[in-house]
């Protein structure tokens, strides 16, 4: 199942970190390293949004359409543009740059969304957005 929603060009980078989470010592490194959900809600150009997250906390899978597993809460959501989250996971954008330019929003534990970097800097060479 593709994670990937036509209307949020950038989503397809959800799909390449479910890739990369496929592969055993990749999941079990990047539960160690970040062991948290961390959810996403992205802003298309017609101003919709959609929900997406990353489980590194128990499962180490990738979901959409909420931003943590039922059940579960995510410790930080990260909320943008669809155009931002292409610069952010391809590696045009500086997180820290766009949170205090407000183009990035966090909602819950903002040290811990620090966390989420390297996991993003894994799909930077795959993601082509």
């Amino acid at each position: 199942m593709s994670l990937k929603e036509d209307a949020w060009p950038s989503s397809a980078a959800f799909d390449l970190i479910a890739d990369a989470l496929k592969n055993d010592a990749e999941r079990k490194a990047a539960m160690k390293q970040a062991p948290f959900i961390f959810g996403f809600t992205l802003k298309n150009d017609k101003n919709e949004t959609k929900s997406w997250y990353i489980d590194l906390k128990k499962t180490g899978s990738v979901g959409k359409d909420k931003t943590a597993p039922e059940g579960e809460t995510a410790v930080v959501t990260l909320s943008l543009k669809d155009v931002d989250f292409a610069k952010l996971v391809s590696g045009k954008g500086k997180p820290q740059q766009m949170f205090m330019t407000g183009k990035l929003k966090l909602q819950g534990d903002m040290m811990k969304a620090t966390k989420i970097e390297p996991i993003l800097q894994k799909v930077q060479t795959k993601a082509k957005l």
